[in-house]
């Protein structure tokens, strides 16, 4: 059959959006929850019924519908990904002051949804990773914990530090050179390593890799933001490599640790804080993932995703302005 355009697409609302957003995480957090532990749904469910909460109560401060914008399920994604992002066993306190940063500080303060110039998780978990470093840092070891004692930890249980931890894969890598081991390839025989990157988040990675195809196939994201970000962290996690393999991992080991590929797929693709351009979008997630590797191995923090995008966000409207396409009908690039 022969088709003519002009073509009409379906409309699509933010709540559709939104909704197949979280629909993709689901295979990440089946996987979280059976490879790191259980206690990730209850930090989902003390995360966005803090959002839902403040996002009510600001509404009505601000004399705007409650129901609607409550419905778009925006801020249930923003609860989402800073769940994810938290250790699993983070006091409930913790989730609720982040959650609370990202919905009336980092969203509303800026006008609301669509407005904010910041990613609104990220800024949460900076947030909270530089005022509370030592619980932010406690991630107990993959299938380590039983969803009791994850529980009694959450709700504010006695926190043994040396019993009830252990360092992330990019954690360990870092202290492990940085106290003197002689090369990479001695600190991952430690029990924090798996065959490719951190022992458990091998196995979460390829779940949000899940979610992010469907995303794709969808068109609820485009390739341009995933594939920069993905082949930047690679190239340059290689070229580090091949210069020096006893002392910087391998490509592979920074793809399948930490949250490269939740970043990827989910972060960096953020519609409102990043680069709108097609070149654009391959310039700011190049840019967060250049920033990210730098930070992960030469920075004070072994996770660097969240300060790079925040830098990269302050750079979005220069990338929009220098990216923009010839205009239909002009040769030699953009009008004034």
């Amino acid at each position: 059959m022969t088709t003519f355009s002009p073509y009409i697409r379906k409309p699509t609302s933010v709540r559709q959006v939104m909704l197949t957003v979280l629909i993709a995480l689901v295979p990440g957090i089946a996987v979280y929850a059976w490879q790191i532990g259980a206690g990730i749904l209850v930090n989902l469910a003390i995360a966005s019924l803090t959002a839902i909460a403040a996002e009510a109560v600001v509404l009505k401060l601000r004399g705007r519908p409650v129901l609607p914008a409550i419905g778009d399920l925006s801020a249930v994604l923003t609860a989402w990904l800073i769940a994810l992002c938290f250790p699993t066993i983070a006091p409930w306190w913790i989730t609720m002051i982040a959650v609370l940063i990202a919905i009336i500080v980092v969203k509303h303060l800026y006008g609301g949804l669509g407005q904010n110039p910041f990613n609104p998780a990220m800024v949460a978990y900076c947030s909270m990773i530089v005022a509370f470093p030592s619980l932010m840092s406690q991630w107990p070891p993959a299938g380590g914990l039983d969803f009791q004692t994850q529980l009694d930890l959450i709700l504010g249980g006695a926190r043994n530090i040396d019993a009830i931890t252990g360092a992330t894969a990019l954690d360990a890598l870092r202290t492990g050179l940085r106290s003197g081991e002689t090369t990479v390839g001695s600190i991952l025989q430690q029990s924090a390593f798996g065959a490719l990157g951190g022992r458990g988040w091998e196995w979460l990675g390829l779940g949000y890799l899940v979610g992010g195809i469907l995303l794709l196939s969808r068109r609820v994201i485009t390739w341009h933001m995933p594939v920069a970000f993905l082949v930047t962290l690679a190239t340059i996690a290689t070229l580090f490599w091949l210069v020096n393999p006893a002392k910087f991992a391998s490509p592979l080991f920074h793809l399948a640790s930490g949250g490269a590929m939740l970043a990827a797929f989910f972060i960096v693709t953020d519609p409102v804080t990043g680069a709108t351009t097609p070149r654009g979008k391959l310039i700011f997630a190049a840019g967060v993932a250049l920033l990210a590797y730098l930070i992960r191995t030469f920075g004070a923090f072994p996770e660097g995703i969240a300060f790079a995008v925040l830098l990269m966000n302050l750079c979005v409207p220069i990338i929009d302005m220098k990216s923009q396409p010839a205009v239909f009908g002009h040769k030699g690039g953009r009008q004034p």
